[in-house]
């Protein structure tokens, strides 16, 4: 038993120092780079890109060339960003405040470096529902913004609803699936008598068909039987009407016969 909780802790050790050492290390100078990028984050970019909810107002802005906004940027929020990721931001946050219903505060935020970028996520409170803002940064003195976006968080109700409904829609279809093959299988019963009845009436059509043959043989017997035996009597009147010497016999003449098949 001693032997089984030493190797216990053992393996939990290892994996604690394993964890430890996946851990990010920075440098002085990139701490403070994302310190920064942080403070410009949550009181620069989120706040400017919370203005944006007049329709009109957003008409307008989108006028502008990338240059042109990234130079009002600059003059009038006081911080570098690209033209072209801004614009787009300012529609990723105007689309989610419709869902969240408005910010109403901004709270924790962390920052990460991935390689050339430096990603900041902030959690912000919405009226209606929470959300997340992503801001990234380019990793060099200038820290300028490159893209941003403000993506809601669906909460635990929301995710169990969802949860619930595709659980729902899978047994659905599972049960859906399984009447279809009952059916398909039940069907199956009813083949051997549609072969059957195929096959009755195949035999039916050989039968009369041997029928009708054999009554036109019948037929063809016949008549040739009755030909043979007007064409004996017309031989025997010929020959007694000859034997008797008479010229002319009630319209008998004897003629040589020759029978045609």
């Amino acid at each position: 038993m001693k032997k089984f909780l030493s190797l216990v802790c053992m393996i939990t050790c290892i994996f604690g120092l394993t964890a430890c050492g996946s851990e990010e290390t920075y440098t002085d100078y990139e701490q403070r780079k994302m310190d920064t990028a942080i403070q410009i984050a949550t009181q620069y970019v989120i706040p400017s890109l919370e203005n944006f909810e007049d329709e009109a107002t957003l008409e307008s802005f989108s006028e502008y060339t990338a240059d042109e906004v990234a130079y009002m940027v600059q003059e009038n929020v006081g911080i570098t960003v690209d033209g072209y990721a801004y614009k787009t931001a300012i529609e990723s946050f105007n689309s989610a405040k419709k869902t969240i219903g408005g910010i109403t505060a901004v709270g924790d935020a962390d920052a990460t470096i991935d390689d050339d970028q430096i990603i900041v996520h902030v959690d912000v409170t919405g009226a209606n529902q929470n959300a997340q803002a992503e801001v990234i940064f380019s990793n060099d003195m200038f820290l300028s913004m490159e893209s941003a976006a403000l993506n809601p968080v669906e909460s635990m109700g929301g995710l169990m609803t969802k949860a619930a409904l595709n659980t729902l829609i899978g047994m659905g279809t599972v049960f859906v699936m399984l009447i279809m093959i009952s059916l398909i299988i039940s069907l199956f019963n009813f083949i051997p008598r549609i072969q059957a009845a195929f096959s009755k009436k195949g035999k039916k059509e050989e039968t009369k068909s041997a029928g009708i043959d054999n009554a036109v043989t019948q037929i063809a017997a016949q008549e040739e039987a009755e030909a043979e035996d007007t064409e004996l009597v017309a031989v025997i009147a010929a020959a007694i009407a000859a034997s008797e010497g008479a010229a002319s016999t009630d319209g008998f003449v004897v003629r040589s016969i020759r029978k045609v098949r």
